[in-house]
């Protein structure tokens, strides 16, 4: 076997177990936090920041990092799950002040975007 085979063969095998990955996708609509909520404590006990990138999520344990694409314009961001919700039907995740500016949301408020996150490891949910 050549040398470039080899390299062919390693890269291979590395993608196809890095795509084993389980990833999940939901669709749905995302709004940000108030301002009224600078500093208040989140469902994790951490603080609510606005300038750092968090979210909340009805579900998925605290420290999730999960990928937000807003649909209309492609931005997308990397937060942090450190609250509990949203809790108004159809919306699947608030973002912090932070977020939503890269997303592009603040104007609209509420925008459909795309979330992708890992299989969380345990099912322990708060």
């Amino acid at each position: 076997m050549t040398t470039v085979s080899r390299w062919f063969l390693l890269l291979l095998v590395v993608t196809m177990v890095a795509s084993c990955a389980p990833k999940i996708t939901q669709l749905g609509k995302a709004s940000y936090y108030a301002d009224k909520f600078k500093n208040r404590p989140t469902a994790s006990g951490e603080r609510y920041k606005p300038g750092r990138l968090t979210a909340a999520h009805r579900t998925l344990p605290f420290g999730t990092k999960v990928t937000v694409i807003n649909r209309r314009n492609g931005q997308r961001v990397k937060v942090v799950i450190n609250d509990r919700g949203p809790f108004i039907s159809g919306r699947v995740i608030d973002v912090s002040k932070k977020a939503a500016r890269r997303l592009g949301m603040i104007r609209t408020g509420v925008v459909d975007v795309q979330i992708k996150y890992k299989r969380p490891k345990s099912s322990s949910r708060r």
